[in-house]
């Protein structure tokens, strides 16, 4: 009897130590909603796996990468104030979760708060200092913030620690890009493409590199394999529009700003790009809305009044021509585009004396500027000024690969001469 009773406990025991078992091996309803979440993410369907986050998260509020990558997901859709949140509660969760930090560093970069974001990237540092990926993270806030040696040295950083990190070399690339150094961005890029050759970002930023050389035809081959491996990647769409633009096909330009504004209505550069293609097609007042709409989603941006101001120039609306150059100057004292319009519709309403004095100023910032030249040649030709007027028709022509403009200024110099 005490037999019998001894092996029916044990078997108790044993049946008692295998349910035990099989609960720890069976992941919990959060567990399955993050892994089925998790293939989603993979597969690069956001809204399914925000769904399923959220799903495991009413199960257990306490999951922090239920948060963590909920919050990526609302990164992918543009949804960064979610995703800030998200990232708040992880953070709250674990303070010491360093990608809480590089995601919501992300997030505040895309919302233009870099001063946040690099802050974020600088408490990843200091939990984690050999992490390549927080120098990228905190590069791109600085190209965005426009500190590009900041920015190349942080891409130095990450490739010193991961030699292999191709958007360190496309972020490098970036800031050589906006510092002129146009061949070393190619040659960044080059070096991402080699790396990943599927990376879209990379064969992007090869673009932009290619259409500030001026070579349109190379940037829209690289926007175009960029779209091939993404058709959704709005930079491509709008790098080449910039470049339809510089082949002057504006009907091209329309319908890639047409395609990025659909997959992205808050892009300003696209609204810009559209109505500086409208303005090449003379649809001035479509132009004055595109750029109404650009300046009104980013209030200090500068390329939005000087393509305005064109418009309004066209319009024969000197006086607000005037008004946004000189915005243009306030926001961006360097820029000499909006000089030299400013002088453009000075000219016009035949203020001579400041047409000159603005064009002086765009040339003084940039001197290979073709058209401040032929402006104000014509504004010392109406001054009766030949000789100077003469003088800057044929510099005009010495520099400028636009025949159109160089066929105006042979025209004043038969006139002149």
């Amino acid at each position: 009897m005490g037999t019998f009773r001894s092996a029916v406990w044990l078997l108790l025991l044993v049946l008692f130590v295998l349910s035990l078992v099989a609960v720890a091996c069976c992941p919990s309803p959060a567990e399955q909603h993050v892994s089925q979440a998790n293939k989603y993410l993979d597969q690069k369907e956001w809204d399914q796996a925000i769904a399923e986050y959220t799903k495991a998260l009413e199960f257990d509020p306490n999951c922090v990468e239920g948060y963590i990558n909920r919050a990526s997901a609302y990164n992918e859709k543009g949804h960064y104030g979610q995703a800030i949140a998200d990232c708040n509660k992880a953070i709250q969760l674990n303070p010491n979760y360093v990608g809480a930090y590089l995601i919501r560093a992300y997030a505040f970069t895309e919302k233009g708060e870099c001063d946040q974001a690099i802050d974020d990237c600088n408490k990843a540092l200091e939990l984690n200092p050999m992490l390549a990926m927080a120098y990228v993270k905190r590069a791109y806030a600085y190209n965005e913030k426009g500190e590009y040696d900041k920015a190349i040295a942080d891409c130095n950083k990450a490739l010193e620690l991961d030699a292999n990190c191709a958007v360190a070399y496309c972020y490098r690339g970036w800031a050589y890009t906006e510092k002129g150094e146009y061949d070393q961005a190619i040659a960044d890029c080059n070096k991402a493409i080699e790396l990943n050759p599927n990376l879209a970002l990379a064969y992007v930023k090869r673009a932009w590199a290619y259409n500030e050389k001026g070579d349109y035809n190379q940037a829209i081959a690289d926007c175009n394999k960029a779209l091939d491996l993404d058709p959704n990647c709005v930079d491509a769409y709008v790098k080449r529009a910039y470049a339809y633009l510089g082949k002057g096909e504006y009907d091209q330009v329309i319908a890639d700003c047409n395609k990025a504004i659909e997959l992205d209505p808050n892009y300003a550069l696209a609204y810009s790009y559209r109505g500086w293609a409208y303005i090449g097609n003379g649809e001035y007042d479509q132009a004055v809305a595109d750029c109404d709409k650009a300046i009104e989603l980013e209030p200090n941006y500068a390329i939005a009044y000087i393509y305005r101001a064109v418009a309004y120039t066209w319009n024969g609306e000197y006086d607000q021509a005037v008004v946004d150059c000189t915005k243009a100057i306030e926001l961006d004292p360097n820029l000499a585009m909006a000089y030299n319009n400013r002088g453009w519709a000075y000219m016009f309403k035949w203020e001579y004396d400041k047409a000159i004095a603005d064009c002086d100023k765009a040339i003084e910032l940039d001197p290979s500027c073709d058209r401040c030249y032929y402006n104000r040649g014509c504004c010392y030709a109406r001054k009766w000024r030949d000789a100077e007027a003469i003088s800057d028709f044929e510099h005009c022509i010495a520099i400028s690969q636009n025949a159109e403009l160089i066929e105006w200024a042979n025209e004043w110099l038969e006139i002149l001469k």
